[in-house]
This record gives structure tokens, C-alpha cells and sequence, in this order.
């Protein structure tokens, strides 16, 4: 058993904490901006508390966090009662945030000034993996501070890796972003087609998801798509903070995306339908309006 911080308690963070108290086993302290939610979170899984990031995170061997992007991972950080101020030293600090390279990067050198580690950990699965705790976790950070921290990690994930050096799971979470984007867009062309063809998807995709085309989104997504049912899952806002991440990531890099720069505004499309939060899968809901 560790001593455990959770910070930022929302569709991802809180089944992702109660994960580490339940199945970890762990002793585990949570925050969130929103004290209620947090003040529930610890009822609800016997766990603490705390009123800052700072006095959740002290002395605490692991500080996970899973906030909304760079700035809120800042202000958890080295903001004002921020969660480094505190750590105590060699203990390890994991970013579930989906967040830029360079600022995990910024952080990691920080982190090392004050005496401890830090590991950049976004995940993959949306809200249903955090929930039953299958998530895909991919690393940047040192070997040996990954090692310390996978077990922990494994508590709510399905299939842990380090990637590489400190960045290096922002961008593999990038890569996974540009291959969901692209899939995505297929998958809503392919249903409309079908539709404007007079085809039963339901038969077309019994049979074309055991060939070739098949992928977890038209397994997954196919039926709330076809019913124009979006109410639900990884929030368009959500990715489009994603895929402007991995476009200003592709122009520092030199990488060439063409598709993910077209996607991503046809998720502005679907915002201004007033889909900010509606699933990814609602690209299809641009062809049809």
C-alpha cells in the first residue's frame, strides 16, 4: 500500500482515483477545484480529502493528476498551493492529463529541482475505461521511476508502456488522437454513404467489421451513430483541445497533417451545431444536418 494524491476529479479523474483506493488498495487523499465532488468522492470510497493541491499532495509517495490542459496543469503544479511546493523528496509525480509535450517537459525539470520525479501519463479508453478500469496508459519518464510507479499505474489501466523520456506519452497520446480523428471521419462517410444507398447498415456492418475496415469505433460507435444518438462519451471540445495540440506540435516537428487539420474543423462544424459536447462519433451528424 502507498500514500496516494489524486488531483482533478472529473469524468476520467474520480473512477480513476476510487480505482487506486478499491483495487490498489492504496491510501488515498483526493482534490478538486469543485469541493462538493471531492467531499462525495471520499464518502463514496472511504478515502480523504484535501482543500488545495498543495496539502493533498504532501508527503505523499504518488500525486496523480488528470486536469483539463496545460494552464490547469500549472495551477495544480506550481500555482499557488500547488502540488510541488509540498512533495516530499523521491516521490513521484503522474500526469494523466492529455497535455502538451513541452509542458510536460517544463515540469519534469522542475520536478528534478525540487528533488523528485515526474512522468507524463496521458491515457486512452474514454470515460468507459477509466470507469472499469481498462485504461491505456502511455509514458514518458525515466526507466527506473517507471518501474516504481507501474504497479501503482496498473490499477486502473488494462496495458501500462513507457514510451520514452519525459514527453514522449504526450505524443504517443498524440499519435493515438491523429489515428482516431482520421478513423472517425471514415467511419461517419461510410454509414452516410451506406444510408444515401439505401443499404441496411446493420447488415453492412456485421459484415465489413470482421474484415479489413474494422476498428474499435465502428464496433463501439456504429449503433448510436446510425440511431443519431451523441449525447454521451469523449466530448467534441475535448478534442479539438487534442488536435490543436498535435497540429502546434506538428508545426514545431515538421510532420504533415493534412487529415487531422481538416477533422479538426469539421468538429468546429459540429460545434457550432451546438455539439461542444457531444461523442467524437457525431461527425457523422455534420453530413446529415
Amino acid at each position: 500500500m502507498a500514500t496516494v494524491a489524486f488531483i482533478g476529479l472529473g469524468v476520467m479523474g474520480y473512477p480513476m482515483a476510487g480505482h487506486l483506493k478499491t483495487r490498489g488498495g492504496h491510501d488515498v487523499t483526493v482534490y478538486n477545484r469543485t469541493e462538493a465532488k471531492a467531499k462525495k468522492w471520499a464518502e463514496q470510497f472511504e478515502g480523504k480529502h484535501a482543500a488545495t493541491p498543495a496539502e493533498t499532495a504532501k508527503d505523499k509517495d504518488f500525486v496523480f493528476s488528470c486536469v483539463g490542459n496545460d494552464d490547469d496543469l500549472r495551477s495544480v503544479t506550481i500555482g499557488e498551493n500547488g502540488a510541488f511546493a509540498t512533495m516530499k523528496k523521491g516521490a513521484i509525480f503522474i500526469d494523466n492529463t492529455t497535455a502538451s509535450a513541452e509542458v510536460a517537459r517544463e515540469l519534469a525539470v522542475e520536478a528534478e529541482r525540487r528533488g523528485f520525479h515526474f512522468l507524463d501519463a496521458p491515457v486512452s479508453g474514454g470515460q468507459a475505461g477509466a470507469e472499469n478500469g481498462v485504461l491505456t496508459v502511455m509514458v514518458g519518464g525515466d526507466e527506473k521511476v517507471f518501474e516504481c510507479a507501474q504497479p501503482v499505474i496498473e490499477g486502473y489501466a488494462r496495458a501500462v508502456g513507457l514510451m520514452g523520456p519525459v514527453g514522449a506519452g504526450q505524443l504517443t497520446k498524440m499519435v493515438n488522437q491523429i489515428c482516431i480523428a482520421g478513423l472517425v471521419q471514415g467511419l461517419a462517410e461510410g454509414i452516410h454513404f451506406g444510408k444515401k444507398a439505401g443499404l441496411d447498415i446493420e447488415k453492412v456492418i456485421e459484415v465489413i467489421s470482421k474484415g479489413a475496415a474494422g476498428s474499435w469505433q465502428m464496433e463501439n460507435r456504429y449503433k448510436t451513430m446510425n440511431a443519431g444518438k451523441y449525447d454521451f462519451g469523449f466530448a467534441v471540445d475535448w478534442m479539438r483541445k487534442d488536435l490543436g495540440i498535435c497540429l502546434e506540435e506538428a508545426d514545431r516537428n515538421g510532420a504533415l497533417l493534412p487529415v487531422t487539420a481538416l477533422v479538426d474543423q469539421f468538429y468546429k462544424e459540429v460545434q457550432k451545431l451546438g455539439g461542444n459536447r457531444w461523442d467524437t462519433s457525431s461527425l457523422l451528424a455534420r453530413l446529415e444536418k
